[in-house]
């Protein structure tokens, strides 16, 4: 067992950095010694693919990823804990620990500068609050990696893996299936952090696609399209694209016949080449 996932271990090293846990960037650090290992072994990293953490914590999973992977980037936004991470991965030589906020850096020139054109994977246990964001940069910049593998919020988790056309789908959902093929690996009980959040979290996998399911005359035409249907959740699609999208109703209810589609069809129910078509139609 890691001494990393030793909580009286990870106190003492966290005390004696004078480091305290931020709500704001909600900070909860894995102390299951199951978990980690089981996240390097399924984020698809091995010795001759490197790897890219986002927010290492106090350093548990990135020592794992370390063993397993021949080089592994970590990012942390807090300052603080670049003391604490250079203690807990000292014994580690393919590490290197960038302090920078994921959301700003650019991440095709780290992945360059870090990697050349070495094949890469990004694994993180990601704080509930950034989860969309991070995840929609990500796969928006098409960066050249294989997979993205997260921990996020159990609820988080159902969305973003649900297909279009569910119940459970929303526009996260549609947005990355676009861009990869997800997958639920497994379930984290909240007990397995320190300090403990309320809510139990799930792994997923997003393996990156290298051509989006559907063909799109215009991306953009296709995400606004996306977006406006779940804008309004409990309107028909038909309302909903007619107020996100500016144009008339009697023109979208065309578009959607011509489509196949019935205007009272809500937005979880449709799939990624009913939201194809429906881009299709107002762009060509």
């Amino acid at each position: 067992m890691s001494k990393l996932t030793d909580i009286s271990y990870v106190k003492g090293v966290l005390a004696k950095h004078g480091f305290t846990f931020s709500k704001a960037l909600g900070q909860n650090f894995l102390i299951n010694p199951s978990v980690c290992p089981k996240m390097a072994e399924m984020c698809g990293c091995n010795e001759n693919v490197g790897v890219i953490e986002i927010g290492p914590g106090a350093g548990v999973l990135t020592s794992e990823l370390a063993k397993t992977a021949y080089k592994a980037v970590a990012v942390e936004l807090d300052k603080r804990l670049l003391p604490v991470l250079a203690e807990t991965l000292s014994e580690h030589d393919n590490v290197k620990v960038i302090n920078g906020d994921v959301m700003k850096l650019d991440l095709k020139q780290l992945i360059q500068e870090e990697f050349g054109g070495g094949e890469v994977v990004i694994c993180a246990n990601l704080p509930y609050y950034i989860t969309s964001p991070v995840i929609m940069r990500i796969l928006e910049e098409r960066l050249p990696i294989k997979s993205l593998t997260v921990m996020v919020q159990k609820e988080a988790a159902e969305r973003i893996c649900a297909a279009p056309g569910t119940r459970q789908s929303g526009a996260i959902s549609a947005a990355v299936h676009y861009y990869s093929q997800p997958e639920m690996l497994f379930k984290v009980s909240a007990g397995s952090f320190l300090p403990a959040p309320k809510v139990d979290s799930e792994v997923i996998k997003l393996n990156i696609l290298k051509e989006p399911p559907v063909q799109v005359t215009d991306e953009t035409m296709f995400f606004k399209v996306v977006k406006a249907a779940f804008m309004q959740r409990r309107k028909t699609a038909a309302n909903s694209l007619s107020a996100g999208l500016g144009m008339p109703k009697t023109q979208i209810n065309s578009l959607l016949e011509k489509s196949g589609i019935k205007p009272s069809a809500r937005a979880e129910e449709l799939t990624m080449q009913d939201f194809a078509k429906i881009a299709n139609s107002i762009s060509n």
